[in-house]
């Protein structure tokens, strides 16, 4: 298994993504509710994607 790139993970929980961009869970919810970051419902739990985070950082910062 040598020469695996370690997985970046599609989505993570709300805590965490809150931490990855540096804001407040209440933040992030409101970034979600606008649209400007995408989160999906597995079950019960919600979950941001990854890749919405990083957008919103690349759109922010230009």
């Amino acid at each position: 298994m040598s020469g695996h790139q370690p997985l970046e993970p599609i989505c993570v929980r709300v805590n965490d993504a809150a931490r990855m961009i540096g804001v407040g869970r209440t933040k992030l919810y409101e970034l979600i509710a606008t649209g400007e970051v995408e989160a999906v419902k597995i079950g019960t739990a919600t979950r941001v994607t990854t890749a919405s985070l990083h957008e919103l950082v690349r759109s922010s910062s230009g």
